[in-house]
């Protein structure tokens, strides 16, 4: 690939994350423009119709490409690869890294994000008002009904989808890292989704989404910490 390559992205965004985790993990030399998608003169609009991160502008061959959101960006480097990526070969773990990948973008971004996200993290940066006690108590009531079937994969599987790494850890960890930081995720009730986590923490393509901040948040105690 030739150079430059620039990810614009916001910072806690899940799929932004997930594209981070990606690049980082294929080596990618990348730099970075941080985004503020909700304002009206943000870039995005010039480079994605639909205004949402992750983008990836990169210039291949002596050709610029815009790829956009995660799916685009992911497709991107299983095709450079020109092998199984992050995508096994078997075909059961290929289609279970799937299935749980959909599964992440859209029933657990509907159910948990959508509710927990928003009210721990929008309405602070669209000065909306505090958080909604009823909706926390929701979307916590969500997320432990994903942990609930996240917990037995991850106890009885090496990575989420099977034997090796794949979209679907990343894409996962794209979104619990997220909630990590905001501290509702109480791994002590999962031992195996811990364990889980901790592995991809300690990879180094995990290292830069160690060091984001929220303004006005501080990150959960151990949100840094390898051997939390």
């Amino acid at each position: 690939m030739s150079t430059p390559a620039v990810l614009y992205h916001f910072a806690f965004h899940p799929a932004s994350r997930t594209a981070r985790l990606a690049l980082g993990e294929a080596k990618v030399d990348y730099g970075e423009e941080l985004v503020r998608p909700w304002e009206d003169d943000c870039p995005l609009f010039e480079l994605n119709p639909s205004g949402m991160p992750p983008v990836l502008s990169v210039t291949e061959k002596g050709k610029g490409l815009t790829l956009c959101e995660q799916d685009a960006i992911l497709g991107w480097l299983e095709d450079r690869s020109k092998g199984d990526f992050l995508l096994p070969s078997d075909p059961a773990e290929r289609a279970e890294a799937r299935r749980l990948a959909t599964w992440f973008s859209r029933r657990f971004t509907d159910e948990v994000d959508a509710v927990l996200l928003h009210e721990r993290m929008e309405k602070p940066l669209l000065r909306m008002g505090p958080p909604d006690a009823r909706m926390l108590r929701e979307g916590r009531e969500f997320l432990k009904g994903h942990l609930t079937v996240l917990e037995p994969l991850a106890a009885s599987r090496e990575w989420l989808a099977g034997r090796r790494l794949s979209q679907a850890d990343l894409i996962a960890a794209g979104h619990l890292s997220v909630l990590d930081y905001f501290g509702e995720i109480a791994w002590a009730s999962w031992p195996s989704l811990k364990l889980w986590y901790s592995k991809l923490k300690s990879r180094p393509c995990f290292r830069p989404l160690l060091g984001d901040r929220f303004p006005g948040v501080h990150p959960a105690p151990w949100y840094a910490d390898l051997d939390f």
